[in-house]
């Protein structure tokens, strides 16, 4: 990694399950992220606003609710409304494989569903944000 990212790892919506975020959570510190875990039955504009808050170079959004296609873009939107285009929109959970396209066309960089190797997801992660990080330098 060019530097530590910061990274706000939340789990929107009603799903109380919040397991699978934390273990990111700790693989992404571990690995030399900055994490800010936001806790269960965060609202998309109470995500956006901890983006804000923190300066974040990344969302995480973990969902097994089957809500993703109602609450990601509501983050998505919600961050591009302020000013935030540049941060990385990673999803995991339960994701049916024909919403991964329709995830990604609405902004979602990254997505993951489960079985996932730690590893791979760091290291994706990792690679986006360098990726951002180089072409803002190069601008």
């Amino acid at each position: 990694m060019i530097r530590p990212y910061r990274v706000v790892v939340a789990k929107p919506g009603l799903d109380g399950h919040d397991r699978g975020a934390k273990v990111i959570a700790r693989a992404l510190r571990d690995a030399g992220f900055e994490v800010i875990y936001t806790g269960l039955h965060q609202t998309p504009e109470q995500v956006v606003q901890a983006a804000v808050q923190e300066d974040a170079d990344a969302v995480g959004l973990s969902l097994l609710s089957g809500a993703h296609l109602t609450l990601v873009p509501k983050v998505v939107e919600g961050l591009r409304a302020e000013g935030l285009d540049d941060v990385v929109v990673v999803v995991g959970g339960i994701i049916p494989e024909g919403d991964i396209p329709l995830l990604r066309d609405g902004g979602v960089d990254l997505v993951f569903t489960p079985g996932a190797p730690l590893g791979t997801i760091v290291e994706q992660l990792a690679t986006a944000l360098d990726r951002r990080e180089e072409a803002a330098r190069q601008s």
